[in-house]
């Protein structure tokens, strides 16, 4: 049966009346291209340290988000912490370097074509001019005692990544120096000594290859941009880029249950700091510096459960959305719940910043990413600002499109409160997709959803009674829910040029939508 106006399909056979809502309207032309898509949603993503990802688990779960959601980089932390055994000295105070640990993780990292960001960091003990740490895995956070000696480590450890994997290879990473040091949990030292610690990393990496790219300062908020760049032009330094961090929270606290977070209801949140960064850039003394976010999520702690929420899925594509190209990377924090900043955890779903959890289970956020890595290579002008439109080589069209409502109620509870419980999503009334010019002939019309129940494992899990361990027979339940297939298949004959689809929408609902030759 030939069709070119395809009906509405109703999902939910419990619902025979839908709330009336603002109607939204989506055109898309497919011969008006906007240009090549601008993939720095997934350039890089974030892990916790580097000893993790010696674990069978932890690489199982990177291989698979590589394939699935095609992450080229990956930034960690504690790539020279005790636990990789990389630095020791002799009775002496000779230096004895040890790569065996980095050069399995490295191997692996390579092999599933994904390139290291490399952050360094943090303090080997025997290094250390100080025993301040931080997290359960306690990491030194003190400056070097000896900068010369500092300087050997990285020079030598440049020098082995190039005899290994070769000049061509290596020189296509980045070398960030450092972790937010300008928090005092994560850097005991001055701005003066994180300045000094960036001139002498630096000049340690180039002096293995002027062509390697090294920056800083990797701080949190934004901080110390234009200072660094300052500091680096004044002493004729080094830098290739800028990278820094930001979350969507304006609120945070500790309390005797400890860290409690508000997400901002500020639109600009996390978007309009990244701007803001470009333009501290652009009116600098180096303003064709590149731009690299390189841990951004909604919320900086490892216990909210708005990284397990539904509402996480919309509010990632949002704020990528709204960051346009000012930055050549956002790497969301993190990849996976194999995240031990506090220790490992104790249940399966416990606000980890993971798009994967303990389980394999593919968290909202998932397929926000997921749908992102599926769009084609060419992007088509769209008339709504909430969405995607591209096409491939082979002329098949795929719409990423979205509802973002903030309905975190504000500073009156906190998201340990407010997203750790069932949250309906209210209606917005229904979305009309209209697709012209589009060839003649056969199609297959695939569209697929996340939102509340839909792609929604913790709100599974909360069905279960949110138990502390799950079973097989749970984790199999809860993936076969949210199996992330699509809600609707349908057979299409275009003959006039185009077609149109009615879909309907809820509050952080969000749609991906292929239309493929057959």
């Amino acid at each position: 049966m030939r069709k070119t106006l395809l009906s509405v399909v109703i999902l939910c056979a419990t619902i025979s009346v839908y709330a009336q809502g603002p109607s939204r309207k989506i055109d898309i032309d497919f011969n008006k291209e906007k240009g090549p898509l601008n993939t720095f949603f997934n350039e890089c993503v974030g892990a916790g340290r580097a000893n993790e990802g010696l674990r069978a688990d932890w690489q199982r779960q990177l291989k698979y988000a590589k394939q699935q959601l095609g992450f080229r980089y990956i930034r960690m932390h504690g790539l020279l912490h005790d636990d990789m055994g990389v630095y020791f000295e002799d009775k002496k105070g000779n230096p004895i370097y040890n790569w065996q640990y980095i050069d399995e993780l490295y191997d692996f990292l390579l092999s599933i074509h994904v390139r290291p960001f490399v952050e360094l960091g943090f303090m080997p003990k025997a290094l250390a001019s100080g025993d301040k740490t931080v997290f359960w895995w306690q990491a030194n956070i003190t400056p070097p005692k000896d900068y010369n000696k500092w300087a050997g480590l990285i020079t030598a450890l440049t020098k082995h990544w190039t005899e290994r994997y070769g000049e061509a290879e290596v020189k296509q990473w980045y070398f960030e120096v450092w972790n937010e040091p300008n928090l005092q949990y994560f850097w005991s030292g001055t701005q003066a000594d994180y300045f000094h610690l960036y001139q002498v990393t630096a000049n340690a990496v180039k002096s293995v290859s002027k062509s390697y790219r090294v920056g800083g300062p990797a701080t949190a908020e934004h901080a110390w941009i234009p200072e660094l760049i300052k500091y680096c032009t004044d002493h004729k330094l080094p830098i290739d880029f800028i990278s820094t961090h930001t979350y969507g929270i304006d609120k945070g606290s500790f309390d005797a249950n400890g860290i409690q977070t508000y997400l901002s209801k500020r639109d600009s949140s996390v978007y309009g700091t990244v701007i803001g960064s470009r333009k501290e850039i652009d009116h600098s003394q180096l303003p064709k510096l590149e731009l690299h976010y390189t841990e951004w999520s909604a919320s900086y702690t490892p216990t909210d459960p708005i990284h397990d929420s539904y509402h996480e899925a919309s509010y990632i594509l949002d704020k990528l959305k709204k960051t346009g190209t000012a930055a050549n990377s956002m790497s969301y924090w993190t990849f996976t719940d194999i995240f031990e900043e506090n220790g490992p955890r104790y249940s399966p779903f416990h606000g980890g910043f993971g798009l994967i959890n303990y389980q394999d289970i593919n968290k909202p956020a998932f397929y926000a990413y997921q749908y992102l890595n599926k769009l084609g290579r060419h992007e088509l002008k769209s008339t709504d600002p909430a969405s995607w439109v591209c096409k491939d080589d082979k002329g098949n069209v795929q719409l990423l499109f979205w509802d973002f409502t903030n309905t975190h109620p504000g500073d009156s509870v906190s998201n340990q409160v407010y997203y750790k419980r069932h949250l309906p999503a209210k209606e917005k009334g229904e979305v009309t997709v209209n697709l012209k010019n589009l060839p003649a002939g056969n199609y297959e019309l695939r569209v697929y959803k996340t939102g509340y129940r839909a792609n929604d494992p913790y709100t599974t899990y909360l069905d279960l009674g949110s138990p502390s361990q799950l079973t097989k027979a749970q984790v199999a339940k809860i993936k076969t829910i949210n199996n992330g297939g699509p809600v609707i298949k349908e057979k299409i004959t275009v003959t006039n040029g185009g077609f149109s689809k009615q879909l309907h929408l809820r509050e952080n609902d969000v749609f991906f939508v292929t239309v493929s030759k057959m």
